[in-house]
């Protein structure tokens, strides 16, 4: 989680200090945020953490496409398997 106290810096002083950035991202495994003329403009973090954050998201992808499955399945938004394979083959011209 960010830390707003520690976690803010311009990007001049990321410039500067590089070496020690990349200390505190392997250490902390939290984002520092980089600012130009005091707005954010980048984030920066390790790259443990970042995978991380990948594996995060991807499995929240597979949660998400699950649930709009079962959503559709409730709505009766389905067809059976028999239905879409005549329709993908007579819409693309293959034949059994």
């Amino acid at each position: 989680m960010l830390d707003i106290t520690k976690d803010i810096h311009s990007l001049t002083t990321f410039r500067r200090r590089s070496g020690d950035f990349m200390k505190q991202l392997k250490k902390s495994k939290r984002p520092v945020v980089l600012t130009v003329k005091g707005r954010a403009a980048a984030v920066v973090q390790d790259a443990e953490a970042y995978q991380r954050l990948l594996d995060v998201a991807a499995r929240a992808d597979a949660s998400e496409g699950i649930r709009q499955g079962l959503d559709d399945a409730n709505k009766g938004k389905t067809r059976s398997a028999r239905e879409f394979f005549d329709s993908f083959e007579t819409k693309h011209g293959l034949s059994r």
